[in-house]
């Protein structure tokens, strides 16, 4: 079994950042990466998850993921890597995923959309609802999360990383500036 890195483009790591996929297809050309392979997923200078080869047909790879760290990334400034996909030593495999942190106990969390809509009944409320979610998608919306019975540890989100929500508060930060 061998190790290898490989480089998610900018693109498709926004997107695994959104959804909750089981597995990753990432383009990699000719490589010798076979079923049963150990990965480490690169983005932007991090290993953000481990992962297992699937499938690999020489035009993409089918990762499965094992563990990810996509909210607390390890740099992976010893990765010198010559293109997407690049054979590593076991050593530093070792090192590297050692590094991601281990899944812990899952906690129940809260997660809501919330937005004013104005209709004639609740159907038609809740159709506009969705029809605004898919226009407007996670770059425009903001997602709240929370501790299932914590409501006042409530943090938004957009394009899954923490945003501020609070007008009064951004208008504080530019006074101060």
């Amino acid at each position: 079994m061998a190790q290898w890195s490989v480089i998610i483009p900018d693109e498709q790591w926004a997107t695994e950042r959104l959804f909750q996929h089981d597995v990753v297809t990432v383009p990699s050309g000719p490589t010798e990466a076979s079923a049963g392979d150990e990965v480490l997923l690169v983005a932007e200078d991090h290993v953000v998850a481990l992962a297992r080869v699937e499938k690999s047909d020489g035009a993409d790879l089918v990762l499965g993921y094992l563990r990810r760290a996509f909210d607390e990334p390890v740099p992976a400034d010893e990765l010198a890597g010559d293109g997407p996909v690049t054979a590593i030593g076991e050593e530093l495999f070792r090192r590297l995923a050692g590094r991601l942190s281990p899944s812990t106990d899952k906690t129940s969390w809260l997660v809501s959309v919330a937005m004013p809509i104005e209709a004639v009944s609740p159907a038609e409320a809740v159709r506009q609802f969705w029809s605004h979610v898919a226009e407007l998608g996670p770059q425009e919306l903001p997602t709240y999360v929370w501790p299932s019975g914590d409501e006042l540890a409530m943090q938004a989100f957009v394009l899954g990383v923490e945003a501020n929500q609070d007008p009064e508060e951004e208008d504080e930060d530019e006074d101060e500036e």
